[in-house]
């Protein structure tokens, strides 16, 4: 029996410093890789990308419509972060009552400068069957190195190749523009509930997007960046309750004035 412990606990201090080795490189390799907010930021819109049929377009064509962008980071042969990403905001995107492409655009870009066309438009394909919707627009672009770099460095997107894994290591978010380009909400998850996903769109549309109701919600939530969701405010919740309560009240009143007067008129 103490010949085994004493096996064990030699093979314990010859694997914990192997142990400590890996993870200290693994921490050294994904150094720099992450999300930096930059709200309320411009992002630039001169920069050039090949669309899904391999047509050279601007960001500024997706921009300047009058709706807000839903903007996501991928690159076609991650191997599962960017596909679940992908699906878990088509499933976001179906929660919604609004079409891609009519109240909002939705815009994916790829950060790695060896993706095609192809491989975007097959992404797309994917992706549009999904959302089956008869008028929706989903843009996949690509690009060469300095317009995603300019791009992803003006989001605070900061991704690396790692070169022992074949692939890129990389934050996974969803991003939501200004339709004049400017950075106004994260929502940094890889399935954002279609309330949150709304609520941001509504919120960078300044309004202009959305009914009355969200509106009001926008006035009684704000975003809690710990949680990445929208929270109630108790404070606005309560006064829009009184204010909800005095109209109510001012309206019960008026019906009793109405009908005294007109009791009073009939006497």
């Amino acid at each position: 029996m103490n010949r085994y412990c004493f096996a064990i606990f030699a093979f314990s201090l010859w694997v914990t410093p192997i142990y400590a080795q890996l993870t200290q490189q693994a921490s050294i390799a994904y150094e720099g890789v992450g999300l930096t907010p930059q709200l309320g930021e411009q992002i630039p819109l001169d920069l050039s990308f090949l669309d899904s049929d391999g047509k050279a377009v601007t960001l500024q064509e997706y921009f300047h419509q009058g709706r807000p962008v839903v903007l996501t980071f991928v690159y076609h042969t991650c191997p599962m972060l960017c596909s679940s990403l992908l699906d878990g905001v088509t499933r976001s995107l179906q929660d919604l009552s609004w079409t891609p492409g009519t109240k909002y655009e939705m815009l994916t870009v790829s950060f790695s400068p060896y993706d095609t066309p192809e491989r975007a438009a097959q992404q797309r394909a994917r992706y549009m069957n999904r959302l089956d919707y008869p008028v929706a627009e989903w843009r996949f672009l690509t690009g060469d190195e300095a317009s995603i770099t300019a791009l992803t460095q003006s989001v605070g997107f900061e991704y690396k190749w790692i070169e022992d894994m074949g692939e890129f290591a990389h934050p996974a978010a969803v991003i939501v523009l200004s339709d004049s380009g400017m950075i106004t909400r994260y929502l940094p998850d890889l399935s954002p509930r279609g309330r949150d996903l709304r609520a941001a769109i509504v919120e960078a549309s300044d309004g202009m997007v959305g009914n009355l109701l969200d509106r009001a919600f926008l006035y009684c939530f704000q975003f809690d960046p710990t949680s990445n969701s929208y929270v109630l405010v108790a404070r606005r919740a309560m006064q829009v309750g009184g204010g909800i309560t005095a109209l109510l009240l001012i309206a019960f009143l008026s019906i009793l004035w109405i009908n005294d007067s007109t009791k009073s008129r009939r006497e």
